[in-house]
């Protein structure tokens, strides 16, 4: 049965942390955090010590675009029974252990693979393979964590598992670089035997969030009548999914000429270049949806797809969302997931770049932003579920994103003090604590926002309405600094806060939600 806590005393907050559930979200955040860096940073490092140029480096950097648009195969997950397995595991369970074996068969098939002599595209591949298991995995827990537990247990829920979560990400990232050294790797004596035993290594990991899944229970709120049991449905929804993805891939990626094109003349009417950069990546982006929209229509429109199809796949969860909420309140509600996050990830794209403009060293940088830093957001991801469960989660969304705003301003504080080593300890405490604080909050907030009839896809468009504008914003801080200066763009990403702190305060003066 889903498990629920009431607001009441800090010690039954405490105990809280201890209760089964909240204890397998920890090692399910471990098992979603593990593959992220594979594909990043440890990737990029492997490939460069295999002698691979930078620009061809970066290229791999696309095989992680699952992550961006897991929304639009998110009906999947939410939809289809697998064969077999859900039988014998229930829905969720089913669908999270197939991921989780497919992230292993991907990290083992690119530990098998050298780049320094085995052709490339077979690692793209094994690459592409591992983004898109890795964020089907995110949807599928996302939606576990959100029907195996009541609201009032979400924060709890969500900060064990945003700590699972970043210990993953520790040791795909600085400890598979540690046991690559270890082995015999570096740039000056490349040992591909090293690298393989690494990401082995990795694969094995993994093994305890395969665990973790066989142990829990399955969720009972899922509504089973909503799925797809027939042979030719399946069918079409792949399609559907495959033939749109391609449309979205190809329209954003043709269109490159036009928006250099169109981004000249923007900046000839703009001084401030970010802007046009800006109008153009939206430009791109509503271009590749369109594309992706037209390439639907024709499917329908040949009778290739039916409507109630498409209807019951995509439509229903957008318009359960709107029709629970009303439109004006939804958009509001949409404009502030939109938002919320916007000041820390501009500011943390070009916070590495900040640090060694500084002067600060790598191993600095290592052990204060990386470990330290860290260390700080489990803390605060710990404090802001317990504080949300005594305080309620609309309090302490407020509060996350005054403090996210605030602790921008210690950058300021920072870039005019210059490398002081106890003033980067007080900015990454700050500036961490409140960030983790924040993201318990508002992952609560999220959940409370879904129906368990269409948890998947509804969390999956929130998730990454969330990053969509800060991304794109946040690819452009390098400009902006140039135009501006380091103070005057840590002043501008904490005034961004602004118009979050007013949509929520608005919404909690007039809008009753059950958070």
């Amino acid at each position: 049965m889903p498990i629920s806590i009431a607001q009441g005393s800090w010690l039954g907050s405490i105990r809280a942390f201890c209760q089964p559930p909240v204890i397998a979200m920890l090692f399910l955040g471990l098992s979603a955090g593990i593959p992220l860096l594979l594909i990043f940073s440890s990737l990029g490092l492997w490939l460069r010590e295999a002698g691979i140029e930078r620009a061809t480096v970066t290229y791999f950097s696309w095989a992680a675009l699952g992550y961006s648009f897991k929304f639009v195969w998110a009906p999947l997950v939410d939809k289809l029974p697998l064969p077999f397995l859900t039988t014998w595991l229930g829905y969720r369970r089913s669908w999270i252990l197939f991921s989780q074996l497919m992230i292993i068969i991907s990290i083992c098939l690119m530990a098998f693979i050298d780049p320094h002599q085995d052709d490339l595209v077979l690692m793209a591949f094994a690459a592409i393979l591992l983004g898109f298991s890795s964020a089907t995995q995110d949807i599928v827990i996302d939606a576990y964590r959100i029907e195996s537990a009541e609201s009032s247990l979400q924060a709890l829920m969500s900060s064990s598992y945003i700590a699972g979560y970043r210990i993953g990400m520790i040791v795909s990232g600085a400890g598979a670089l540690l046991l690559a050294n270890h082995l015999g790797s570096s740039i000056d004596s490349y040992n591909y035997s090293a690298w393989q035993w690494t990401y082995l290594c990795m694969a094995s990991i993994m093994l305890i969030g395969v665990i973790t899944t066989l142990l829990i229970s399955e969720p009972r709120q899922k509504i089973h009548s909503n799925f797809f049991h027939d042979t030719r449905e399946h069918v079409q929804l792949l399609t559907l999914f495959t033939l749109a993805v391609t449309g979205f891939i190809t329209v954003y990626f043709f269109s490159a000429d036009t928006a250099n094109q169109l981004k000249a003349e923007l900046t000839s009417l703009f001084s401030n270049r970010p802007l046009a950069s800006v109008l153009v990546e939206f430009f791109r982006l509503g271009l590749a949806l369109a594309g992706a929209s037209l390439v639907t229509r024709l499917l329908i429109s040949s009778g290739l797809i039916s409507y109630t199809l498409v209807t019951k796949t995509y439509i229903e969860p957008v318009k359960d969302f709107f029709s629970r909420y009303g439109y004006s309140v939804a958009w509001l509600l949409l404009a502030l997931v939109g938002l919320y996050r916007i000041s820390d990830i501009v500011l943390g794209v070009i916070s590495n770049i900040f640090y060694q403009d500084l002067g600060f060293s790598k191993p600095e940088i290592a052990s204060v932003v990386k470990t330290f830093g860290l260390l700080m957001t489990l803390l605060g991801g710990f404090i802001g579920g317990l504080l949300v469960l005594r305080f309620g989660v609309i309090r302490i969304l407020f509060i996350g994103a005054l403090l996210s705003a605030l602790t921008n301003l210690l950058f300021m504080l920072l870039a005019q003090i210059g490398h002081n080593m106890p003033m980067l300890y007080l900015v990454i405490s700050a500036d961490n604590l409140s960030a983790g604080l924040a993201s318990a909050a508002f992952i609560a907030f999220l959940s409370s926002l879904t129906n368990v009839s269409f948890t998947a896809v509804q969390y999956a468009i929130f998730s990454s309405l969330m990053t969509l504008l800060p991304k794109i914003l946040g690819g452009y801080s390098g400009s902006m600094v140039e135009l501006f200066g380091y103070e005057q763009f840590f002043l501008i990403t904490a005034l961004m806060g602004v118009p979050v702190l007013v949509l929520i305060s608005w919404i909690n003066k007039h809008i009753k939600l059950n958070v």
